[in-house]
């Protein structure tokens, strides 16, 4: 086990680097305390003494893990059969890091799995100590928690319980998300990686509400969380034609400032006059934004549409989709983007 952490320290997707000794140690020891806490799933079933809530939400993660092979034909194998009880409230701190004037993210490589968008921490107090290093440098930083990660298969990953703390269909939706991972990746383009696991993600659950006979999910609350993402991607797509125009920096710096503030009104006039004063995405407003608050949405939502488009030209077959997904992987980088462009001109249309 020693030698394949090692390696993965190396490798893949949600590591920071090996820039460092300590490093490398840190996420090791990390790799290595997930999986030594894990049980298997049905070991805590059996136990008569284990918390009946803790078993409920346990079995339905199960039931999950089996739609998730069976119906929408990701990966079969042992990922999401062992749960590990964590003794911090996330898995990880990603950090995402932008300079002042530019919306492109920091990139951390790797041997095997390229290069990616952000670096992550098992330990909060690294990360804030990296983040307030990254702020000294002059940079842009967002930290956030994240509940869950995939290894693309390096190990089985386990259920974790910073994944319990929200919905049944939270859990759901991260499952097919991190087995997504596992199914397709591609070096070196975060965006393509995240979109394609997020529309697994979306579409996975509408199939898997369907067939629990659960009625779709609330109209209202799906609205909101496009219109929220939409305004997001206006505002990114507004500050990376700000950030490529011939103003000075000291004018960019201000027009930036400015954009943040509009982001705010914005947003207060989407949730009192729109969504009837509902607080959901209060939160991610309180602390001053700043380019890498935005990166997120850039990586996980780009791209969706084109992969629904991709999915409607497949027939909704899956094996067919994953097919064409690996066919677009495949493609020179700039290549895949027109056609991810193309697929999403044609969402459009629809």
């Amino acid at each position: 086990m020693r030698l394949r952490s090692l390696v993965l320290c190396c490798s893949l997707l949600w590591l920071g680097g090996c820039s460092t000794l300590g490093y490398l140690n840190h996420t090791w020891q990390g790799q290595r305390e997930v999986m030594r806490l894990s049980v298997p799933v049905t070991e805590i079933l059996a136990d008569h003494q284990a918390d009946p809530a803790l078993q409920a939400r346990l079995e339905l993660a199960l039931q999950a893990r089996r739609f998730a092979s069976e119906q929408l034909k990701l990966p079969a194998n042992a990922s999401y059969t062992a749960y590990t009880a964590l003794p911090r409230p996330y898995v990880l701190w990603n950090l995402f890091v932008t300079p002042p004037l530019s919306m492109e993210p920091q990139q951390h490589c790797y041997p095997l799995a390229g290069c990616i968008a952000y670096k992550g921490y098992f330990d909060q107090q690294l990360a804030e100590q990296a983040a307030s290093q990254w702020r000294e440098q002059g940079m842009d930083v967002y930290m956030a928690g994240i509940p869950a990660y995939s290894t693309l298969g390096w190990y089985d990953d386990p259920l974790l319980s910073s994944m319990l703390h929200w919905s049944d269909d939270y859990v759901a939706g991260l499952i097919f998300h991190e087995l997504a991972h596992q199914q397709f990746y591609v070096r070196n383009d975060t965006a393509f990686n995240e979109s394609f696991a997020s529309f697994v993600e979306q579409q996975g659950l509408r199939q898997w509400r369907q067939e629990r006979n659960l009625p779709s999910p609330d109209i209202n609350i799906e609205r909101q969380r496009r219109e929220f993402v939409e305004l997001m991607l206006q505002a990114r797509a507004d500050l990376t034609e700000l950030f490529a125009s011939q103003l000075p920096s000291d004018q960019q710096l201000a027009a930036k400032a400015a954009r943040f503030q509009q982001l705010q009104s914005d947003y207060q006039h989407l949730r009192d006059q729109h969504w009837a004063g509902s607080p959901r995405y209060d939160g991610f407003f309180t602390e001053p934004l700043s380019n890498a608050h935005l990166l997120p949405f850039g990586l996980y939502d780009q791209w969706v549409p084109a992969f629904a488009m991709l999915f409607e030209q497949s027939g909704k077959d899956w094996p067919v989709f994953y097919s064409a997904v690996r066919q677009l992987g495949r493609l020179s980088p700039e290549s895949r983007e027109a056609a991810l462009h193309a697929l999403q001109l044609a969402s459009e249309k629809l």
